[in-house]
C-alpha cells in the first residue's frame, strides 16, 4: 500500500531521460554476483505507509543484515518511536539527490503509485536493487518498460505484495497440488472495509482517477484491497500450473461518494484453462471483513484469509492461524546474495496479470454513483462514515457463487462491463 505521499514526492521526479545518478559504488554487488558488504538501503516515501518500511528495515539492521543510510519525503521525517533514525541517516526531499549522495544498494519506494515508474527507473539506472509497493505500475507499457530496464541494468525487483509471502498461502498451495480440494471450479474473494470521509482527504491524489495528466486509480481494486486480488491470482497460477494469462474481465463499479474510483466492485477475471475468479469489494462495508479467497472444488473448499494467515481446510473443524510470513525486504536481501538459489517472492513478472487487470479498470467508465435511500450516513466531518445497507451478505455471496452484483439481482447493481485483455507477453 502506498503511503500518503503527495504527488511531488517524486522529488523534483525529473523527466524520464534526464541524467541519472551515478551507478558505482564500492559496497554494491555486480549484478548477479553475491553481495559481500552490508547492503545501504533506503526509503522514498518515508511518511504514512513508509514507517512500516522504516520498522521493517530497523529489525533487519539490529540484525547486522542492512544498514539503512537515507530517507526521503517532501514532507518532514515523522517520528516513528519503534524505528528511531540511527546516527548519520541523511534525510532528502529529491530521491535523485539522495541516490547521487547516499548511494544505496537497495532502495524502498513507498509513494503514490503514478510516481513509481519514474523513480524506479531512476534507482535502477543508480545501480540499486528495488523493493517496489504495490500496485508496482499502473499499466502493460509501463510493465514492460520497468521489465526492460530491469533486464538492462540486472538489478532485482521485489514487489510490495507482503502477503505473498504467507505460510499460509503456501499451505493452501500445497493442498492444491495434493489435489484435496479436487478439481477447481472457482476462485473468489471478498472484503468488507470501511473508510471515512478523512480517508480521502489524506492526499491530493486519494480518489482519483488521474492527476497531472497521469492514471492514479486510488480505488477499492487497485490500492487497498488490491492484496485480494492479488492473492487470487497466485492460487489460479498454483491451480493452472504455469503464467496465468486473463483472457477477459467483468467488472462493476460502485461508489457512495463524490469520488472519481470505485469504493465498491465485482469484478470477474476470465482465464483460458483456469477457474473464474470473482473479487466482490467494499470500503462501505457495515462489519469488517478483512479478507477471505475461496477457493471452490470440486471435492471441497478452501478459505484463507489473508491479513491474518488464518486458514480452513477439507477436513478442518474450524479456521486456524498458520504461523510465519517470509519478509520481502529480507527476500530481496537473500536473493541479492545467492540470486540462483533464492527467488524473489514477488517479481515484477509475478505481477504482470494484476496489471492488466488494472489498467483495464482504469479505463472502464466511471463507478455508479449510490447514494439516498441506498445508503446509511453516520458521523460527521472527517470521521463521516457512508455504508451500502446489505453489502456485506451481497459481497459474500458474489464471493461464494462466483457471481456479480448484477447476477444476483440486487436491486441498485448496474450491467457489467467486458473488456478483453491482449495476450501478456511472457
Amino acid at each position: 500500500m502506498t503511503g500518503p505521499v503527495p504527488p511531488t514526492a517524486a522529488g523534483g521526479l525529473a523527466a524520464r531521460g534526464a541524467p541519472a545518478a551515478p551507478a558505482a559504488t564500492p559496497s554494491r554487488a555486480p549484478a548477479g554476483a553475491a553481495a559481500t558488504a552490508v547492503p545501504r538501503v533506503a526509503i522514498v516515501g518515508a511518511n504514512g505507509h513508509g514507517r512500516w518500511h522504516r520498522r521493517s528495515v530497523a529489525g533487519l539492521q539490529a540484525a547486522g543484515r542492512l544498514r539503512l543510510v537515507a530517507l526521503v519525503d517532501v514532507r518532514p521525517i515523522e517520528d516513528e518511536p519503534v524505528a528511531p533514525l540511527p546516527s548519520g541517516v541523511s534525510v532528502h526531499t529529491d530521491h535523485r539527490e539522495m541516490l547521487a549522495a547516499a548511494r544505496p544498494d537497495v532502495v524502498i519506494v513507498c509513494t503514490p503509485p503514478h510516481t513509481h515508474l519514474p523513480i524506479a527507473l531512476d534507482v535502477l539506472a543508480a545501480g540499486a536493487d528495488l523493493l517496489l509497493e504495490k500496485p508496482p505500475v499502473l499499466s502493460t507499457a509501463e510493465h514492460r518498460e520497468l521489465a526492460g530496464a530491469l533486464a538492462a541494468t540486472g538489478r532485482a525487483c521485489q514487489v510490495g505484495f507482503q502477503a505473498l509471502g504467507s505460510m499460509a498461502l503456501a499451505e493452501l498451495s500445497a493442498a492444491l497440488g495434493q489435489g484435496r480440494l479436487g478439481t477447481v471450479t472457482g476462485i473468489g474473494t471478498v472484503a468488507c472495509w470501511q473508510r471515512p470521509d478523512g480517508y480521502y482527504a489524506r492526499s491530493p491524489w486519494a480518489g482519483r482517477r488521474s492527476l497531472h495528466g497521469r492514471p492514479v486509480l486510488d480505488g477499492a481494486l487497485a490500492n487497498p484491497l488490491a492484496h485480494a486480488v492479488m492473492q487470487c491470482l497466485a492460487v489460479a497460477q498454483t491451480v493452472t500450473g504455469g503464467p496465468v494469462r486473463p483472457a477477459r474481465i467483468e467488472l462493476e463499479r460502485y461508489r457512495v461518494r463524490p469520488i472519481e474510483v470505485d469504493d465498491t466492485a465485482t469484478l470477474r477475471i476470465v482465464i483460458p484453462g483456469g477457474p473464474p475468479i470473482v473479487a466482490a469489494v467494499t470500503l462501505a462495508g457495515e462489519d469488517f471483513v478483512a479478507g477471505e479467497v475461496i477457493v471452490t472444488g470440486t471435492a471441497g473448499r478452501a478459505v484463507l484469509e489473508y491479513p491474518t494467515d488464518r486458514l480452513l481446510l477439507p477436513g478442518d473443524p474450524h479456521p486456524r492461524e498458520v504461523p510465519g510470513r517470509r519478509g520481502l525486504l529480507e527476500n530481496l536481501l537473500a536473493h541479492r546474495a545467492d540470486p540462483a538459489g533464492t527467488p524473489l517472492i514477488a517479481p515484477l513478472a509475478r505481477t504482470a496479470p494484476f496489471t492488466a487487470v488494472l489498467e483495464q479498470v482504469q479505463r472502464a467508465p466511471e463507478p455508479t454513483l449510490l447514494g439516498g435511500d441506498l445508503v446509511t450516513v453516520t458521523g460527521s466531518g472527517p470521521e463521516r462514515v457512508v455504508t451500502v445497507p446489505g453489502i456485506n451478505a451481497a459481497l459474500r455471496r458474489a464471493a461464494e457463487q462466483g457471481a456479480l452484483l448484477s447476477e444476483l439481482a440486487v436491486p441498485w447493481a448496474v450491467p457489467p462491463v467486458r473488456i478483453p485483455l491482449a495476450a501478456l507477453d511472457d
